[in-house]
Parts: structure tokens; sequence; C-alpha cells
């Protein structure tokens, strides 16, 4: 299964609203996470887009997983 790469932003105001750009596609982990690394260095300070590594068995798959709300995760105390 393949690592795609995307850039996820949100319009302003809007952060339930996820614009998905693929800008690559590994077979090795390896390869996407460094192309992501250089990616990230890459964006400016202002830009609130995110770069992200998702693994999946097509792209299909890979935006639906990204496009979920997830609930940030509860930190308990002795965790912090």
């Amino acid at each position: 299964m393949p690592y795609y790469v995307f850039k996820m932003s949100s319009p302003e105001g809007m952060a339930l609203v996820k614009n998905l750009e693929l800008i690559g596609d590994y077979e090795s982990f390896r390869d996407a996470k460094n192309f992501a690394k250089s990616q990230r260095s890459e964006l400016d300070n202002a830009d609130t887009a995110q770069i992200k590594v998702m693994f999946a068995d097509n792209q299909l798959l890979a935006e639906e997983q990204l496009m979920q709300h997830r609930d940030k995760p509860i930190v308990m105390e002795h965790e912090k």
C-alpha cells in the first residue's frame, strides 16, 4: 500500500471544511516522511496549511481518513 502526502488547509473561520491537495505518493514510508519534512520546511510562517502523510489502499481512502472529524485526546493530569 502506498503512502500519500497531502497539503491540507481550511478557509479562515471554517475549521470543519478541509481542502486537500495531493502533492505526492510513495511506496516507502521513509521517502514519504522525507518529502513531507521538506515541504513543511518550505511553508511560510503565516501559512496555516498542514502537510500530512497517510497510509491507505488508495487515494480515496486516504482522503476519507483525513476528512474524518477527530476529537482532541483528553490528557490526564499525570500525563502532562
